[in-house]
């Protein structure tokens, strides 16, 4: 086997306005690009064909179900393995990053890659949100997806990452319209997770772990009504959000006041 041959796996459902671009950001690195749909209705599937990707299609449960499908059927040969989201892309210094990475001798069996959020045309890069280190790259038959409904990592037996320079970029171009509908989606799945404890993991390494137990043994404990207050202070005041001008205003609010209030509201609703 070749040691720097890579399969590319992306989840979509009517994912026209990215998967182009997504595609596109894998190419000198991907061996094998392949696409698990979720039957979508738009161009999807036919631009990921035209541009060589494999295309296959399955059910849609959650995000954890959907991956762990792909990785249980798409007979992945190839030395390692890529998560990417439609999405986002890979930027030319990571891409290098990555090509590098693949071929050296290493005892490395999984990189982290810095993953910066653009939110109304502007770059997140202040609040503590950037860089957010996330393991995307895995040695074949060594990762799995944790299963649960929100925030799911991929996790890796005996994880020796390395951190990758250069950025995945999360750049989704619909509306905000559509920004508030999906995290009203996701806020339902992270009460899912709470209410059922399946989110205290204890086997994801770095800034996720640290992350993880953040949320479950701090936040989480705090009273209701006054967490939202702090967690805005935290991202605008102390990781000065401020700095990403009015974009960033609107990202730490609605990270505050909208998304992490509604999982609130969402909670108390349940009694």
């Amino acid at each position: 086997m070749d040691r720097s041959t890579i399969t590319a796996i992306i989840l979509t459902h009517n994912e026209e306005q990215h998967i182009e671009r997504c595609i596109a950001s894998l190419s000198g690195i991907a061996t094998r690009v392949c696409i698990v749909d979720s039957f979508s209705s738009d161009n999807t599937i036919s631009i990921a064909k035209s541009m060589g990707a494999e295309v296959c299609q399955n059910k849609w449960i959650n995000y954890s179900n959907q991956f762990t499908w792909a990785l249980n059927n798409l007979d992945i040969t190839d030395a390692w393995t890529l998560r990417i989201d439609a999405d986002e892309y890979i930027d030319e210094k990571l891409r290098n990053q990555i090509k590098s990475f693949v071929q050296e001798e290493s005892n490395h069996n999984c990189a982290i890659f810095k993953r910066k959020i653009v939110f109304l045309g502007k770059e997140i890069i202040h609040g503590n949100f950037y860089p957010l280190l996330m393991l995307r790259l895995w040695k074949t038959g060594q990762g799995h997806i944790e299963q649960q409904w929100m925030d799911e990592h991929i996790e890796v037996a005996n994880a020796n990452p390395k951190i990758l320079d250069g950025d995945l970029v999360d750049h989704n171009l619909n509306n905000l319209t559509w920004w508030t509908n999906k995290h009203n989606g996701y806020a339902t799945r992270e009460v899912y997770d709470i209410v059922s404890k399946s989110h205290n993991s204890n086997k994801n390494t770095g800034q996720a772990k640290i992350k993880r137990l953040i949320k479950t043994k701090i936040y989480n404990k705090l009273p209701q009504k006054i967490r939202p207050w702090l967690y805005f202070v935290y991202r605008y005041i102390i990781g000065r959000g401020f700095l990403d001008g009015t974009p960033g205003f609107y990202f730490c609010m609605l990270q505050a006041f909208w998304y992490r209030t509604l999982v609130d509201a969402k909670l108390y609703e349940l009694g």
